[in-house]
């Protein structure tokens, strides 16, 4: 089932971003979410993963759906290693879960950074345990806000294969400012531009 925005209205404080937004998505592929920075993007992204709700409107195609998000911010847990971080998504793991986090951390170069603490990871380090965090979780639907800040170009080649396959059939939606990784994750580039108000076409 397509996710549709009809007649959302959100706003934060008293300063409105959407008005009677009307967008409808695919249920599969990868849609990039373009335009200025303040255009509504994250918050569409917000509104998606259920962090935010429309003051109007509503969101259909979302009921039953698993969502993993990658956010701007790494929001990794400050007392946990990168391996408990990345456990600490799943209820109950086990021993396959835990091999499957193990395999992530050695495909994103961070196998002998199982045991340290974020405090001790470079900025890039970050990113990658937030997005191996997002991939053992896995989903219906993953959004990305900025997922390869920090990353160099080899690094953002050798994860973004990675993303596609383990959300392949699924739907991805991004937040980019950068052409060339909207490029790289083959993203179907769906342009904005504020106020985000009425009805959104491709």
């Amino acid at each position: 089932m397509p996710i549709v925005f009809d007649q959302v209205d959100f706003s934060y404080h008293t300063v409105p971003v959407l008005q009677k937004v009307s967008l409808r998505l695919p249920e599969t592929g990868v849609i990039c979410l373009s335009g200025p920075s303040g255009c509504g993007k994250t918050t569409l992204l917000r509104l998606l993963a259920g962090l935010e709700l429309p003051s109007d409107g509503h969101i259909l195609g979302l009921e039953g759906k698993r969502i993993s998000m990658v956010f701007q911010e790494n929001r990794l847990l400050p007392w946990m290693t990168v391996m408990e971080n990345l456990l600490s998504v799943l209820p109950r793991p086990r021993e396959p879960e835990r091999q499957a986090a193990a395999q992530l951390l050695e495909a994103m170069g961070l196998a002998e950074n199982a045991e340290d603490y974020p405090a001790s990871l470079s900025g890039g380090m970050k990113r990658r345990t937030a997005i191996a965090r997002a991939l053992l979780y896995g989903g219906d639907i993953l959004l990305l806000d900025e997922p390869f800040t920090g990353l160099d170009p080899a690094l953002r080649l050798r994860i973004a294969p990675m993303l596609l396959n383990r959300f392949q059939g699924k739907l991805i939606v991004l937040v980019t400012h950068s052409q060339e990784e909207a490029a790289v994750m083959g993203a179907q580039l769906l342009p904005l531009s504020p106020p985000l108000r009425g009805p959104i076409s491709w």
